[in-house]
């Protein structure tokens, strides 16, 4: 695990540049305290900050091949790097050190653009070739690992961080009014949109190739598959998905360093942790958040039921209020930008807490995305159970959700009144896509909260015709297919950069093994009725693992997601103070983005799960934090 960044140009001297890329270097030096290292020519200059995981000792970079042509840094896991050097080896490959990174960068030169198929992990790196002065950087296919570009008028800089970007004297903090549309509206970014003017991200699944300081192309490697298997039987892929996630996690156990889990007490993490643990053989170290306001802040109660089941040392931390508003003006600058809700508060708290113990640790993300765990996915099959029931349609082909079969599931969504009354207030039957851009959308007031000349500029019509754009593409009928296609391409991206940076910000490597791509390409291609069967919440994942994970566990209808005690917080203390003196104080208000009447009535009148009043918040600390320099 590490931070790469780096300078491929002409006509300059890139030699020159070497304060540049230590400042870069510097920027992002909580991502890798281990080693660092550089790497020239006359046509790029390459730097590299490392967490050293496999191969400790050897495993350096810059890696540069024993002739001198090829030159790789890379961030991130190559978890089946000791089977692609096996079969380099088989082809006469000579290694030098047992290090994935060595794999990745034979493989590429061997095999080129193919390589990319045959990787499985989380990855971003940058590969030159200094005879051809042809270079090529990728991002893996789900976007676990991150990497920013920006294309000046004579060179290509990328780096991990924008925060590294932002060093180069040629580049400058501004803010980029379609990312921020987008931020307004998702509290994310679509596709290689960033909040910085001239900033781009490599999107998940791409690579870039060009020679010099020009870009020749830009190519999508991997997309999600909705070709659904020829197959009926539910015992089919239950049996193959509980040995997929079986044989990935054991995949991503390996490592030099220290091991532990996330165990939060659902069922993602626990299925995690109950097959890490079981392939260890060993106790294992789980770590686990939560809060001192009431039963529906804290689920701790699950986690020390799977943590005595496996006999594995739970370790709890509970993040304070006082806390949130010391650090969470640090945790933008670790960021980048804002993305998604308050979990990032508590998920840093966990992350730090973990790295004292251990330096890699496994965790459940994307089990949401992947298996359909949203309750607004619910909340979209009760809507589109109505509709089929009173018009006597079905716009699937068939009906995936009955009335009938959806009232069991339905008490999930005690919890989810306010998205519910906000769902059926209007648009009632509408389209697909309009019907879940409504679920998804954090801006439904922003006519209230925004200033005439901040309003007179967003363009609402042009959000969801982006939003369409993804929703839309998968070739697939499939309602539970389109929303989560929808969340994969864009809000699991977003999560997956809270996980790289709130770990990183303490030199702790986070893996992801239910985001594994065979098992991803393997959900995809479901029978919808097969994977969301009846509207249940992740159904085909429980009966995968219903035979070593806790009933308790499995039967739990009190979906959390970490959520921050955020509304009763603000009502005295220190995050109440923090909250004025940020949205209402002389900076916001010369701002001209939010009107401060708005703003202070939001405060005191949003309810417990609303996302207006966080998405200010973050927006403004942005912009203290990048765009004003402070």
């Amino acid at each position: 695990m590490c931070g790469i960044c780096g300078i491929i140009g002409n006509n300059r001297s890139i030699p020159d540049r070497s304060v540049t890329i230590s400042r870069m270097m510097d920027r992002m030096a909580h991502r890798g305290p281990d080693d660092k290292g550089t790497h020239n020519g006359n046509f790029h200059f390459f730097g590299n900050i490392r967490l050293a995981v496999i191969d400790i000792e050897y495993g350096h970079q810059p890696m540069v091949t024993a002739d001198g042509r090829y030159v790789l840094v890379f961030n991130g896991e190559i978890y089946n790097y000791l089977e692609l050097r096996q079969k380099l080896i088989d082809r006469g490959v000579q290694f030098r050190t047992q290090s994935d990174t060595e794999v990745l960068l034979q493989l590429l030169v061997h095999d080129g653009e193919d390589a990319l198929k045959k990787l499985n992990g989380m990855f971003a790196f940058a590969l030159f070739d200094n005879h051809t002065k042809q270079w090529m950087i990728a991002r893996d296919p789900l976007g676990i690992k991150p990497l920013y570009y920006a294309i000046l008028d004579r060179e290509i800089v990328f780096a991990s961080e924008i925060k590294a970007l932002l060093v180069h004297p040629d580049i400058r903090a501004e803010c980029n009014w379609t990312g921020l549309q987008h931020y307004l509206t998702f509290q994310f970014c679509l596709g290689s949109e960033t909040l910085f003017k001239g900033i781009r991200q490599l999107e998940p699944g791409f690579y870039m190739k060009g020679s010099t300081g020009k870009v020749d192309a830009r190519i999508r490697y991997w997309d999600t598959n909705y070709n659904i298997v020829d197959q009926t039987e539910e015992s089919y892929f239950t049996e193959k998905l509980r040995s997929l996630i079986d044989e990935k996690v054991g995949l991503q156990i390996r490592s030099d360093v220290p091991l532990g889990a996330y165990l939060s007490g659902g069922l993602d993490s626990t299925t995690v942790a109950t097959m890490a643990s079981n392939h260890l053989g060993q106790r294992l170290k789980v770590f686990h958040g939560r809060f001192y306001d009431g039963p529906a802040f804290d689920e701790s109660p699950y986690a020390r039921i799977v943590a005595n089941e496996l006999n594995a040392e739970l370790i709890e931390v509970v993040p304070t209020p006082e806390e949130f508003a010391d650090i969470l003006p640090r945790l933008i600058y670790f960021l980048d930008e804002p993305v998604a809700g308050p979990g990032l508060f508590p998920q840093y708290i966990v992350s730090k807490a973990a790295s004292k113990h251990v330096k890699v640790i496994l965790g459940g993300q994307g089990g949401d995305e992947v298996f359909g765990g949203y309750a607004r996915y619910l909340i979209g099959y009760l809507e589109q159970a109505l509709k089929g029931a009173i018009f006597e349609t079905q716009e699937e082909g068939k009906h995936l959700v009955t009335l009938n079969s959806i009232i069991p599931n339905l008490p999930i969504l005690k919890e989810y009144r306010p998205l519910m009354q906000h769902f059926w207030k209007d648009g009632l039957f509408d389209n697909m896509d309009g019907r879940y851009f409504r679920l998804i959308d954090r801006s439904p007031d922003i006519a209230n909260l925004l200033t005439e000349d901040a309003l007179s500029r967003f363009n609402r019509e042009q959000v969801f015709s982006e939003f369409q754009e993804v929703f839309n593409h998968p070739e697939t009928k499939s309602y539970v297919n389109k929303m989560t296609h929808f969340d994969l391409k864009t809000l699991l991206p977003a999560l997956l950069q809270v996980e790289d940076r709130m770990s990183m910000a303490v030199s702790l490597e986070s893996r992801v093994p239910l985001l594994d791509i065979d098992i991803v390409n393997f959900a995809t291609t479901m029978p919808p009725q097969i994977k969301f069967q009846g509207g249940r919440s992740k159904h085909i994942l429980r009966k995968a693992v219903s035979s070593i994970v806790s009933d308790t566990v499995l039967q739990r209808k009190d979906k959390m997601g970490f959520p921050v005690p955020l509304k009763k917080w603000l009502e005295n203390g220190p995050v109440k103070d923090f909250v004025h003196e940020v949205l209402l104080g002389k900076a916001s208000k010369e701002r001209g983005l939010f009107k401060p009447s708005a703003l202070e009535k939001l405060i005191h009148t949003e309810s417990e799960y609303g996302r207006q009043l966080w998405g200010a918040l973050c927006i403004e600390l942005w912009h203290r934090t990048f765009i004003d320099g402070n």
